[in-house]
């Protein structure tokens, strides 16, 4: 199954890529807090960032494990982190930044189907979560908690500079070139020239595979310890949606494009899941390439398999069992004189 992150020995130490949806494809934070916790105690970590966000509650779960981790963290800010991958960089003893670089805090959000007492439920949690993440920006920015939950309400973003001025990054080095094909049309706020990086196409030459070598062997050279040779991206073996059979007119496909699409397949997949109930199925219908249609079929099904909840003592459309014809009742009831 896809992934979202990797984690590799480097030399003495371990590099962790996030570059993508934490969270996506239907593979949660307990595969990588089981390879993080595997790692020997004292491990110099460097984990890369490149995310639009995701799961809140994966990330909570992987900043505090990061946080427990008892060797030096380094967070890479390779392009984006925004919402629930800023929390995770929060985590990090050093927060680097290249100068063209985007940082974003904003208030957590969530999906509830069901009742009144079900909404209500969901907003304190949410309630509790914000709490938590007022908590960790605070800590590492140095700004007061009403001031950050001001900033998260209103979903700022950092741009690089900002970010240091603000407390909630500590170094900048060189620019680098950002190479991701991320949604962030789900953001209200997003700077204009980060939409045009975007969605820009990608030039001849440049990787159109969704990685960044580029970017991770700049920073390498100048600003990690580690032999250079050791310093190559884990993006570069993140597993990426299989590439399409190019159309009948010739014309080669566009990764980007067929990247922007899986991700949000799997979103849809995981969203009908979670409505159903069923979010535990959302793995095996993203394994098996399933279409929205077969999803919803499959749903439905296994819905129409369940006992109906009809309690008794609600009135039930149809006739009654006990019900008489009516021939009956009236034979009874206007007896033939005769």
């Amino acid at each position: 199954m896809a992934s979202w992150y990797a984690i590799r020995a480097r030399g003495t130490g371990a590099e962790v890529a996030i570059y993508d949806e934490i969270g996506a494809y239907g593979v949660s934070a307990k595969g990588f807090l089981a390879e993080l916790g595997a790692l020997p105690e004292g491990t110099p970590v460097d984990l890369r960032l490149n995310s639009p966000g995701g799961s809140v509650f994966d990330a909570v779960a992987i900043h505090n494990a990061l946080k427990r981790h008892e060797g030096p963290v380094t967070v890479w800010i390779d392009g984006i982190a925004a919402s629930a991958a800023s929390y995770i960089a929060m985590a990090g003893d050093e927060i680097v930044m290249p100068e063209n670089a985007f940082l974003m805090i904003h208030d957590p959000a969530g999906l509830v189907l069901g009742t009144a007492e079900d909404m209500r439920a969901m907003a304190d949690a949410l309630d509790k979560v914000k709490g938590s993440l007022v908590s960790g920006y605070a800590a590492k920015s140095g700004r007061t908690p009403e001031e950050v939950s001001a900033l998260m309400a209103a979903e700022t973003w950092f741009d690089a500079g900002d970010a240091v001025a603000q407390g909630f990054a500590d170094r900048l080095i060189e620019p680098v070139r950002i190479a991701a094909a991320f949604d962030i049309g789900r953001f209200r706020n997003a700077p204009p020239v980060l939409v045009e990086q975007v969605e820009a196409e990608p030039e001849p030459g440049d990787d159109t595979d969704g990685t960044n070598t580029e970017t991770t062997d700049e920073v390498s050279d100048g600003d990690q310890v580690a032999d250079p040779e050791d310093e190559q991206t884990a993006a570069s073996d993140a597993p990426q949606p299989p590439i399409e059979t190019p159309p009948p007119s010739g014309a080669p496909p566009d990764p980007a494009a067929i990247r922007s699409e899986a991700i949000g397949h799997a979103r849809a997949v995981v969203d009908l899941c979670r409505l159903a109930g069923q979010p535990q199925m959302a793995g095996k219908f993203l394994e098996q390439d399933a279409s929205l249609d077969e999803v919803r079929a499959a749903l439905l099904a296994l819905r129409s398999e369940a006992e109906p909840e009809i309690a008794p003592h609600h009135p039930q459309p149809g006739r009654s069992s006990a019900a008489r014809p009516w021939g009956e009742i009236v034979a009874r009831t206007f007896k033939l004189k005769g």
